[in-house]
């Protein structure tokens, strides 16, 4: 068995077992970009997931009362209150009710509804494609959208560049819900077009399912979709402006084709990046969205249960919710890593 030969410069020490470990394993994870990526990111949802729960904790409890109170309603006997807290444990100190919480979490047990007395897993499962049906909806309207006006308006530098600036300083003031609360008062309160709340599920109708989703992936969307066509307007200005463009174009190359196979091309890995970080912000976004359309989704059950400190509700949440950015991330990695081969050489 011959052992493997390290690149060692003529007079320079041979180096260390860790030094030459960490050099294998990085260009063992530069020759496997993908999986390098994938590793990476699921190493950073541990400390996120400690950090995020933790802090959840801390802060739940600041609200005054707890779910025993709201159990058991404000005419309950001390006597009763106190049995029952004991019960659910809330009479332990928040360090020993974080830790037994983690102890099951690790064993992947996210407990029981104070509330419903229902299976944490379950109930959120049940919710989850309520809320990946609106941030999916809501990232394509924004990519989409995005990226065309984005395009026009640097390919016509006209009216519709001072437009995108002055709609996307609108957007980055106003909120989702304000956005969503004038969709309802014009589309469905004046116009009676869309539904104003609810949702149907597409097993019930198609048409029925994508009426219900309309006003909130707009709601949703709207507000991100002037920042990436800003975004993708200044690198395709700066592409369109650059010299091996003006080359192709007396080359005899067609404006067409420069600006879909060469400039769109070019300008990809930043729009990737603004998407992207837009996703991760459709994670908060969708809570308010949820709660004033009244979708049954994750960001309606998180409102629902703060007001009933329901806390392994609330943990649950916050443990599918830092998965989801996980995700969002390393899409937004492999991407950019797609688009530009310097990444995945690199």
């Amino acid at each position: 068995m011959t052992s493997a030969k390290l690149d060692v410069a003529p007079g320079e020490p041979s180096p260390g077992p860790l030094r030459w470990a960490y050099g294998s394993a990085h260009r063992w994870l530069g020759r496997h970009w993908l999986l390098g990526t994938m590793l990476r990111r699921a190493l950073t949802l541990v400390p996120l997931l400690l950090a995020a729960s933790a802090i959840n904790f801390i802060l739940i409890s600041f609200i005054p009362g707890d779910a025993a109170r709201d159990i058991l309603g404000d005419q309950a006997s001390a006597e009763a209150y106190a049995a029952l807290r004991q019960e659910l444990g809330l009479d332990l100190p928040l360090w020993n009710q974080y830790t037994n919480w983690l102890g099951a979490a690790v064993r992947g047990d996210l407990g029981t509804s104070l509330a419903t007395n229902e299976d944490v897993v379950s109930v959120i499962t049940e919710r989850l494609p309520v809320t990946l049906w609106l941030m999916v909806g809501a990232l394509l309207v924004i990519a989409v959208a995005g990226i065309v006006v984005g395009v026009l308006s640097a390919v016509r530098r006209n009216w519709i560049s001072r437009l995108i600036d002055i709609v996307a300083m609108i957007g980055f003031a106003t909120p989702s819900f304000w956005i969503g609360a004038l969709l309802i008062s014009w589309l469905s309160v004046s116009l009676g077009l869309l539904p104003a709340s609810g949702y149907v599920a597409f097993g019930d109708g198609a048409d029925l399912w994508l009426q219900s989703l309309i006003l909130p992936v707009a709601a949703l969307g709207l507000s991100s979709t002037a920042t990436v066509a800003k975004q993708v307007r200044e690198a395709m200005a700066e592409i369109m402006g650059s010299e091996y463009v003006r080359m192709a174009l007396a080359s005899g190359v067609s404006y067409p084709s420069i600006i879909f196979r060469h400039a769109l091309k070019n300008a990809a890995p930043r729009a990737v990046t603004v998407i992207g970080l837009s996703a991760v912000s459709l994670v908060g976004g969708a809570v308010l969205v949820e709660a004033l359309f009244a979708l049954p989704g994750l960001g309606l059950l998180s409102v629902t249960s703060v007001q009933k400190h329901d806390l392994p509700m609330i943990q649950g949440l916050i443990v599918y919710f830092a998965v989801m950015v996980v995700a969002i991330n390393v899409l937004v990695d492999v991407s950019y890593a797609w688009l530009n081969p310097k990444v995945r050489k690199g």
